[in-house]
């Protein structure tokens, strides 16, 4: 199993297919999720001759269940560590709701400045800040996130199931397809991880104000987003993001859910090469 240790003890999980000389492309997932979300994505771009990455953050997935560093600074720094460890360079970097804010802090903080960046792409993704406050009226309220927590800790595995076969896939819509193996495999990602981890990230993808990340960023940014988002409603994310970004780029898919890249890999997917190759 490959991992990599960060200078602080953490054991992180990654996936390194494809050809050492082509250009890489590196996936952030979302919450509670692991590396194993980007499965449609990862066979979609090695079979298109890329070098595609992708790490399970710290206490998801196959990474060490730590009691501590579940915030958007350390997501980053994981991330940049195993960027070094593999030296990766004019690398695009795809992240997905928080993994999008993982992918902003870590451009922002270390990719740009070390000069590894080449694109960038936030997909359904939680900055600038989820959280409703004076300065972010459209932000959901904190009730929100606090029932979040208390049905983790209730009851993990249920509160999972629900996320899953409900909002995140938009299964809950008249008219969806479901897939039973998506819920499956969604649940089976989340109870790989820790509880803690998870506890705490919500935290994570909820209060941190990414204002700052976003204006920082220079390198092109492809921002996708579906209209009809259950997990983070676009008008407070992806609408607002694109404004602070100084080379970004809005896409929008009409009536497609958060978890678009998965039930719409065949839209997506395409979508990416092309932003890529441009």
């Amino acid at each position: 199993m490959s991992t990599i240790t960060t200078p602080d003890g953490v054991q992180i999980f990654f996936k390194d297919w494809g050809p050492k000389t082509a250009q890489p492309i590196m996936f952030h997932h979302g919450w509670p999720l692991s590396s194993d979300d980007w499965d449609a994505q990862m066979l979609y771009f090695v079979n298109k001759g890329f070098r595609v990455i992708a790490h399970d953050r710290r206490g998801h997935g196959r990474s060490s269940q730590v009691s501590d560093g579940h915030d958007m600074d350390h997501y980053a720094a994981d991330a940049s560590a195993v960027v070094e460890h593999l030296d990766l360079r004019n690398t695009v970097h795809i992240g997905h709701s928080t993994g999008g804010g993982e992918v902003a802090r870590y451009v922002a903080k270390f990719g740009q400045p070390q000069g590894r960046v080449a694109k960038a792409v936030l997909v359904s993704a939680v900055p600038p800040l989820m959280l409703k406050t004076e300065s972010n009226p459209g932000g959901l309220p904190m009730e929100v996130f606090d029932g979040f927590r208390e049905a983790l800790a209730a009851n993990r595995a249920q509160f999972y199931v629900d996320v899953a076969s409900g909002p995140f896939y938009g299964f809950n819509r008249s008219g969806a397809k479901v897939s039973q193996g998506v819920i499956n495999n969604w649940w089976r990602q989340g109870m790989i991880g820790g509880a803690r981890a998870h506890y705490e990230g919500i935290k994570a993808f909820s209060e941190t104000d990414q204002t700052e990340d976003l204006k920082a960023i220079t390198v092109p940014t492809l921002v996708m987003h579906g209209d009809d988002d259950q997990i983070v409603p676009i008008d407070d994310a992806s609408r607002l993001s694109v404004k602070l970004l100084k080379n970004g780029t809005l896409k929008v898919y009409q009536g497609l859910p958060h978890g678009m890249l998965t039930t719409h890999a065949d839209i997506i997917n395409p979508d990416l090469l092309a932003f890529i190759k441009g």
